[in-house]
């Protein structure tokens, strides 16, 4: 599942944030489709049916755009479907924030944007998971490891995590070092409203089974994508075909996570503390559980003003 998410960046950060590769191999960064950077708002506790980020190939808008060239836009996190002929999409009687990934053919909602290279990746900090316990349930934040301030951008990174980017490696403009965005794979589909007005975009979050890691807090995790060689083949639907994109999705264990405060159990709370490590709330039953923490002290996130 996830239910809950958070992205701080301001727009041009965000844009630094989100380099990719192209066909070619070259690193490019995307430039916001218009509009879209002054609507968008950072938020420490994103719900659905909010506005949140997405990395998209720029042909969904542009025709005449490279399959490869890719863009930020601002999507409704809850994917309304084109054949929804409602005229409010709030009325959508189910929930469609969330796909699970094994039943993405079986479902005609998912499966039409599938089929059409609806791919896109969600952007966000991380994401929060609750886990059950006797009489609570205790939140975490989930996100990539992050290089804590002072680290050699020289020292090897880890294997398994290859979204860790070389601080040297060069590409348009000056190399991002904040936060590390946590890609998400998602589907997203375009709404016309009956009775005319402008199109609304939506997505969905796709999830798969929970990694060994996560287990311990929930069964279902996003499919998140590792690096960008799966970023740049699930967003390239001219060359990678359904199918094949479907083997990208699968449970990574590149991730770490801490707990926060019973705060952001209400999706109104939206500021930094919502995202503070604080002390886990045990229960009897979850009393000897293994809890990852940060390297660094601090969830360090942008100033951005966030509304």
């Amino acid at each position: 599942m996830c239910g809950r998410t958070a992205c701080t960046l301001a727009p041009d950060e965000l844009s630094r944030a989100s380099w990719y590769r192209d066909r070619s191999g070259r690193r490019r960064r995307p430039q916001w489709r218009e509009g879209d950077a002054e609507k968008y708002r950072p938020s420490y506790n994103r719900s659905p049916q909010s506005l949140g980020p997405v990395l998209l190939s720029h042909r969904h808008f542009n025709k005449d755009a490279p399959v490869d060239e890719c863009v930020l836009a601002l999507m409704r996190w809850g994917l309304v479907p084109a054949w929804f002929r409602d005229s409010d999409p709030k009325a959508l009687q189910f929930s469609t924030s969330n796909c699970r990934s094994e039943s993405i053919l079986q479902k005609k909602s998912y499966k039409e944007p599938l089929l059409q290279g609806r791919r896109c990746v969600v952007l966000v900090d991380g994401f929060y998971e609750w886990r059950r316990q006797e009489k609570d349930k205790q939140p975490f934040f989930i996100y990539f490891p992050q290089s804590p301030p002072g680290l050699d951008p020289a020292a090897p990174k880890p294997p398994s995590c290859p979204h860790l980017l070389d601080q040297g490696e060069e590409g348009e403009g000056s190399e991002w070092t904040g936060w590390k965005l946590l890609t998400v794979a998602g589907l997203f589909d375009r709404w016309s409203p009956p009775g005319g007005g402008e199109d609304l975009y939506s997505y969905t979050v796709l999830t798969v089974e929970a990694s060994p890691s996560l287990q311990g807090i929930h069964d279902r995790m996003p499919a998140v994508l590792d690096g960008e060689d799966a970023v740049q083949r699930w967003l390239d639907f001219g060359e990678v075909r359904p199918l094949d994109a479907l083997t990208l999705l699968r449970p990574t264990d590149c991730l770490t996570f801490h707990p926060v405060s019973a705060l952001v159990n209400n999706s109104r709370n939206n500021s930094p503390t919502c995202l503070q490590p604080s002390q886990v709330q045990h229960s009897t039953t979850h009393t000897h559980t293994q809890v990852q923490h940060c390297t660094h002290t601090q969830v360090q996130h942008s100033t951005a003003q966030v509304q």
